[in-house]
């Protein structure tokens, strides 16, 4: 059986009704690369309801065969396979519709009923926003008004795209606006860490083994690392990058509601609410950050120039379209407290940057240390025991306790247990492709809720307020983890910071 038949397999008979998938911002650089692979893939694995359509909204004066011919290019760029076999493409092809016209202008809307009006069966329909923020409003309005927002004839659910907002202030206008013109429960607020399978299994993992839970508390964890690295610069985001930064880019939006799923307690069911329910409870529960602590519980640095892959990189100050004075920081590093009786006690250190060494994404648990250390150990070759959710690269959980060294002596050295996810291969199922099938289902528990976004904006807030008024800014250079004072942020902590360029064996 090929991996994809694995997969679907797994998947079983749980396939959405049909669906009309709206695209606003078809033409955009997020349809190109992930919105369309990810159907393409959902399509091959008989994952989209029969009669289901993809509908292209833009702006150019494209027609239908334009618009075909568009999503062949960008398939045969970023999933070839869907494209190469005749057959498949025109399935696909068969799906592909089209409405144009300007996001403000409410004819195009008219056309988006026509549309669908002209399709036999439910007239579900998933509104899918790959646009910038600023316009959600206006088009969430526009389909209120062409009746789009109405349930009567099948659902209606509109996908939106971080950033979402950029305080709190923004964040709960941007809800008001929404709420006016959908129901919370139609509104999906997508965090594609969350649909990748590492972070789905963490619940899985916890909450299905009895074995792990007496652990998972202050008794046994000394603290939490979660870490986000990326070795590419900003590349064409200056724009967006220059007003956001890695704090709200990264921690806020993502690192954030992972760190939830680290900390909450199990919910009473599986329904999104009472995910949800349980995720606010941790928000809720985290120490209140004042001014005066910011410069002891976090780190922004920018990074410089240097080296990566043997090739000499610019600073980010040198970066196209980037101010030459920016005080934008590239990495940004935070030390939260969790203050219930679960968590009370034990830091949770989020980290995130941009031109570091390697390109990974993990969560790592540390254990403490045992109360009597019976065997002496070198603490730079031997590795604190840790659980270790990889994301990417070497997708698994991997173990790492200590061990005797075989011979005579009671030399000690690591070991690492490994459950790696590699045995899927090539079917195991992309981030947008997971969270598409979750909206299209009614599934909502991997989706922020309008509360869990307001309130982790107002954690926050403190630190962006010291930052802003903040003139200079600490470097660091392009390929290294030479962040200056980030090292103070584990002073409390037991060992150092992990080693991201361990690389686990399947």
């Amino acid at each position: 059986m090929a991996a994809s038949d694995k997969f679907a397999s797994l998947i079983g008979s749980i396939r959405p009704e049909a669906t009309n998938i709206v695209i606003f911002g078809a033409s955009g650089d997020l349809t190109k690369r992930k919105l369309l692979p990810a159907l393409a893939h959902m399509h091959r694995w008989n994952l989209l309801g029969p009669n289901s359509r993809i509908i292209g909204a833009v702006r150019e004066h494209w027609t239908k065969s334009h618009w075909q011919n568009y999503v062949h290019d960008q398939l045969l760029r970023y999933f070839p396979d869907a494209v190469l076999n005749p057959s498949s493409w025109r399935r696909i092809s068969d799906k592909l519709d089209l409405v144009n016209g300007d996001l403000a202008d409410p004819e195009m809307y008219q056309q988006l009923v026509k549309s669908l009006h002209a399709h036999e069966g439910k007239k579900n329909t998933l509104f899918y926003l790959a646009i910038p923020p600023s316009w959600y409003a206006c088009v969430c309005q526009n389909l209120h008004d062409a009746g789009l927002a109405d349930e009567s004839e099948g659902f209606r659910r509109i996908v939106v795209e971080k950033p979402f907002g950029m305080d709190y202030e923004s964040a709960k206008g941007l809800n008001t606006q929404l709420q006016t013109y959908f129901q919370e429960s139609q509104i999906y607020r997508i965090d594609h860490y969350l649909g990748k399978e590492a972070v789905q299994n963490l619940m899985i993992f916890r909450f299905a083994n009895a074995v792990l839970e007496p652990l998972w508390n202050r008794n046994y964890i000394d603290h939490v690392q979660i870490s986000v690295s990326e070795s590419l610069g900003i590349g064409y985001r200056a724009g967006y990058y220059e007003s956001s930064g890695a704090f709200r880019d990264m921690i806020q939006s993502h690192l954030m509601q992972v760190m939830t799923l680290v900390a909450m307690e199990p919910p009473v069911s599986l329904d999104a609410d009472d995910v949800r329910d349980e995720k606010m409870k941790v928000l809720r529960s985290m120490r209140e950050i004042k001014p005066e602590d910011v410069g002891s519980i976090a780190v922004r640095a920018q990074y410089g120039a240097g080296e990566m892959d043997g090739e000499s990189v610019p600073a980010y100050r040198d970066e196209e379209n980037v101010a030459d004075d920016s005080c934008t920081e590239t990495f940004a590093a935070v030390k939260f407290h969790v203050d219930n009786w679960r968590w009370q006690g034990v830091p949770f250190v989020l980290r995130t940057g941009k031109r570091l060494p390697q390109r990974v994404s993990e969560i790592c648990i540390r254990f403490k240390e045992p109360p009597q250390k019976l065997f002496q150990c070198d603490e730079d070759t031997v590795r604190h025991n840790e659980l270790v959710f990889r994301l990417q690269p070497d997708e698994g959980m991997h173990l790492s306790m200590t061990s005797k060294q075989p011979g005579l002596s009671t030399a000690l050295r690591g070991v690492q247990l490994n459950a790696p996810y590699g045995m899927m291969g090539s079917g195991m199922p992309e981030a947008y492709e997971t969270l598409l099938h979750d909206v299209m289902l009614g599934e909502a528990g991997l989706f922020s809720r309008a509360d869990e976004v307001e309130e982790s904006w107002k954690i926050v807030a403190p630190i962006l307020d010291v930052w802003v008024k903040e003139k200079d800014i600490s470097s660091y250079p392009a390929g290294s983890f030479s962040i200056p004072e980030v090292d103070k942020l584990l002073d409390d902590c037991e060992g150092d910071w992990r080693d991201l360029g361990v690389h686990y064996e399947e």
